[in-house]
């Protein structure tokens, strides 16, 4: 599960979110993103243990952060998110029980921005992104 060589870049993460991504990996082993838009904490990404937590079909994966962690998006979000390059951030408080960051006293948010007129060109010309059913 690796990047096509020429895809444009969709989801990065800031110095922040990397180094408590380190953390949390050395704690926990590898890990993975999923971003639902769900219920907890709307359009957090949880980051969850890496086997832990079941892809659907239909999620997409927009890319891999911090060298090899795939980061997931629910078919639905991505739909309202596609036009969007996401960077994951990470602020103090205490967000979702559920994803690994929760103990630590902050939470991983999303800032986003709209893709550029030549990087919707490039993503255009890209094969899909790949799906849970790959």
């Amino acid at each position: 599960m690796t990047n096509h060589p020429t895809r444009t870049e969709r989801v990065e993460l800031t110095p922040a979110a990397e180094e408590l991504l380190r953390r949390l990996t050395g704690a926990h082993g590898p890990v993975m993103f999923h971003q639902s838009g769900g219920c907890c904490d709307g359009s957090a990404p949880m980051c969850y243990p890496r086997g832990e937590f079941r892809v659907g079909a239909s999620d997409v994966l927009l890319g891999q952060v911090a060298g090899d962690t795939p980061f997931w998006m629910s078919a639905d979000q991505y739909t309202y998110w596609s036009h969007t390059h996401l960077t994951v951030d990470v602020v103090p408080g205490r967000g979702s029980g559920f994803s690994l960051e929760a103990p630590e006293g902050v939470r991983f948010l999303i800032r986003s921005r709209l893709l550029t007129d030549e990087e919707l060109r490039h993503i255009a010309a890209e094969p899909p992104l790949p799906t849970g059913a790959d």
